[in-house]
């Protein structure tokens, strides 16, 4: 019964943790695996757990998400399917900004009222997992519960980043705690199951995936926590005392993109020989913009551990545990270790090359002579030739105009030009 569920994607605040890439963009918007975008991940996940009526809520740098969503999800006109963009707005009873995740969906309510269903499943657009929701449908069905939590287990080291639960042998929540300190970790061990506790995951933490009863959640929103914010620090411990709230425990791959250590070990990992996040499963496909693209040139390459996407034109001499994105240019004699390179917008012409040339500028992507390791190198960067760019912990943290480097990672920023000759 697909069809009784409506699925609300969270589009996440200012994105600073992310910053440089969220300087231009949303947090769903930005691109990852070099083909994709965050926010493909929890629409991909709903169309291959029938939920096909679906809204994205953002407020921040929102018109390149605007876009994406505008060239990807088109539902048959015989279908009653829908992706729509939902951003801040001022209203007369609500000229604010969203607040919090709860704040964001209570301003969205008056839209989603509209629509007929049972169940409403809010969802983050910053994180990677494949999840079949339809079991967690059902299970929150056949428990009867009011509220149901996705949880996944994690170990004692992690375990202080997240809201950790504890669950009775009823398989309801029965308390709740927002990132404990280590000191009080032992009293949150819960029963994760042989497989989970082998591995030393012995917390339930919240995957901030949830589902509600229609009806329940515009009366928790309106009228009983109406002056509540946000969902995981005060609607979540608060109901659990009052209301049916179930735990869901998911066992597969799933990581929380929040920041720019995160998201580059998130991408880096896709280049196993057999990657905990499959883009291979033919029944979990991740679904992006279909572009018209021509495929990858290679020409005298070393390839080890790359993932390589479409028209990308590669003459470089060695690329190892990286990701190339769509459009990427690579010169001759060029190392890249340990890289996300996004690619580019749009291919440059002969003439403007030939014109940029001119002016002084490289062409789009990477030139010859480069050694870049543990980078990621955003849209439409120009990176000359002899530059060599070197991350790690030897590095301390530091904001340029033409990169960032945070865990010692550099970041190149989208559109930067970086000059032939140039070190770090």
């Amino acid at each position: 019964m697909a069809h009784s569920t409506i699925a609300v994607i969270l589009g996440g605040g200012a994105g600073t943790r992310l910053y440089p890439l969220t300087a231009s963009r949303s947090k769903p918007a930005v691109p990852i695996a070099g083909k994709y975008r965050l926010v493909d991940i929890p629409i991909s996940n709903c169309i291959n757990s029938n939920i096909k009526r679906m809204w994205v809520l953002t407020q921040f740098n929102s018109a390149s998400l605007n876009k994406h969503i505008k060239n990807t999800y088109q539902f048959s006109a015989f279908s009653t399917g829908f992706v729509d963009i939902l951003a801040a707005e001022q209203t007369p009873d609500n000229p604010s900004w969203f607040q919090g995740t709860a704040d964001a969906v209570r301003q969205c309510l008056r839209h989603i009222e509209q629509h007929e269903c049972d169940y409403i499943l809010i969802l983050s657009g910053d994180q990677l997992y494949q999840m079949d929701f339809q079991e967690m449908i059902d299970k929150h069905r056949n428990t009867g519960a009011d509220i149901s939590i996705a949880t996944i287990p994690v170990p004692e080291r992690e375990a202080s980043e997240f809201g950790i639960m504890k669950v009775g042998e009823d398989g309801l929540i029965n308390s709740f705690i927002e990132k404990p300190k280590r000191d009080v970790l032992h009293e949150w061990v819960s029963d994760t199951g042989p497989d989970m506790q082998q591995q030393g995951r012995h917390y339930l933490a919240s995957m901030g995936i949830y589902i509600f009863n229609r009806k329940l959640l515009f009366d928790l929103l309106l009228e009983e926590y109406k002056d509540s914010t946000d969902f995981g620090k005060e609607i979540m411990p608060n109901s659990i005392e009052k209301y049916k709230v179930s735990s869901y425990q998911y066992d597969g791959y799933w990581t929380d993109i929040g920041n720019i250590y995160s998201f580059f070990e998130a991408n880096l990992a896709l280049t196993e020989d057999i990657p905990q996040f499959n883009l291979f499963d033919r029944e979990k496909t991740i679904y992006t913009r279909a572009r018209m693209l021509p495929p990858a040139k290679i020409s005298g390459t070393t390839l080890e551990h790359t993932i390589i996407a479409e028209a990308s034109i590669i003459n470089a001499s060695r690329i190892e545990k990286s990701v190339i994105g769509i459009r990427s240019r690579i010169g001759h004699g060029t190392n890249l270790v340990s890289c996300y390179m996004m690619g580019a917008d749009y291919f440059e012409t002969i003439e403007q090359m030939a014109d940029a040339k001119a002016k002084g500028l490289p062409k789009i992507g990477v030139g010859e002579r480069c050694y870049l390791k543990n980078c990621i190198i955003d849209k439409n960067v120009r990176i000359g030739d002899d530059v060599r760019i070197i991350g790690g912990a030897h590095l301390e943290p530091a904001d340029h105009p033409l990169y960032t480097i945070k865990d010692g990672i550099v970041v190149i920023k989208k559109n930067a030009v970086v000059p032939s000759g140039f070190q770090l």
